[in-house]
């Protein structure tokens, strides 16, 4: 197995976003944060439930059309446990929206009981929008909005300032700029975010970051993997990870004058086709229940 890379990104403007969302924790009454259902442990900042405190909270699995539909039921079913609500959405078709706004106000149902007995039917919901870059965020507000309100890119931190967003319904959006934190603990947390593009491909080897990817689809979706590069069972058998980032290139056609293989084109390929999901549906991170309610971040628990 190829050893994980340690990969390490705080940006100055992240821990003043930390700052930011202690700021305005009181002007909202709810907490949505949004997470990758591809990798729902490495994809959650493990400081947001300090900083959130007791304030109510959801959490969107996003991105679940690209994600292992059994393993988000798994998910949503470990969220139900810990009493927290939990809706997988693809915030880009729109997949699980409906059922953002009734379970906001599920989940709001005593204080907007406590408005109405004081005549305040009409004042608006005000939710914070959290998230680690590249999770979505955006992406739900804009399809909450039903306009291209936020700029969306496909680049990691691009929403820098904090941002109101009002909409129709008496609801009211602050979205933060995505933050990660200063240190990963354990290095499969920095390699999963890097997967699908939490980190920039600019502070990692590509090259190093495909292998381990496709050491992990081999292991772990073996099926998808041969059936996206046309790969046979024989192929792949302990196989080292160049050697199968290797033939990936020479399946794909991906030769250089000589005949030598380009493995950095074929690296790029790889990390492109498994952030769109056109390899499968694919998650990396199950749910490993703990005894009482959640607080602490899950175990990381690898699929078998």
């Amino acid at each position: 197995m190829t050893e994980a890379p340690s990969i390490q990104w705080f940006p100055g403007h992240m821990a003043k976003t930390r700052r930011l969302m202690r700021e305005s924790l009181r002007l909202v009454d709810i907490v949505v944060e949004v997470i990758d259902a591809r990798i729902p442990i490495s994809s959650r900042n493990p400081e947001l439930p300090g900083l959130v405190g007791k304030k109510p909270r959801i959490v969107l699995l996003n991105k679940c059309d690209a994600a292992d539909d059994a393993v988000t039921r798994e998910w949503c079913q470990y969220y139900k446990e810990q009493g927290i609500a939990a809706i997988p959405t693809d915030c880009r078709s729109g997949k699980g929206i409906k059922q953002f706004v009734p379970t906001v106000k599920e989940e709001l149902a005593p204080l907007l009981e406590r408005r109405a007995q004081k005549g305040m039917q009409g004042a608006p919901i005000r939710m914070m929008i959290v998230g680690i870059p590249n999770v979505g965020k955006s992406s739900f507000i804009n399809r909450m909005a039903g306009s291209r309100r936020t700029k969306v890119e496909d680049r990691p931190g691009v929403t820098r300032g904090r941002q109101w967003v009002n909409l129709e319904n008496g609801i009211d959006l602050l979205d933060m700029p995505g933050i990660l934190w200063p240190k990963f603990e354990d290095k499969r947390v920095g390699e999963y975010l890097a997967f699908t593009g939490a980190v920039k491909d600019d502070v990692v080897d590509i090259e190093l970051l495909a292998m381990r990817l496709l050491e992990l689809l081999n292991e772990r979706y073996h099926k998808l993997l041969c059936e996206r590069y046309k790969l046979t069972d024989e192929e792949t058998a302990d196989i080292e990870a160049y050697d199968l980032l290797e033939l990936v290139a020479r399946k794909r056609g991906m030769l250089q004058s000589g005949g030598s293989v380009n493995t950095e084109r074929a690296a790029i390929a790889v990390l492109d086709e498994f952030r769109s999901g056109k390899i499968g549906k694919i998650t990396l991170e199950t749910p490993q229940k703990p005894p009482k309610k959640e607080r602490p971040q899950p175990s990381l628990q690898e699929e078998n």
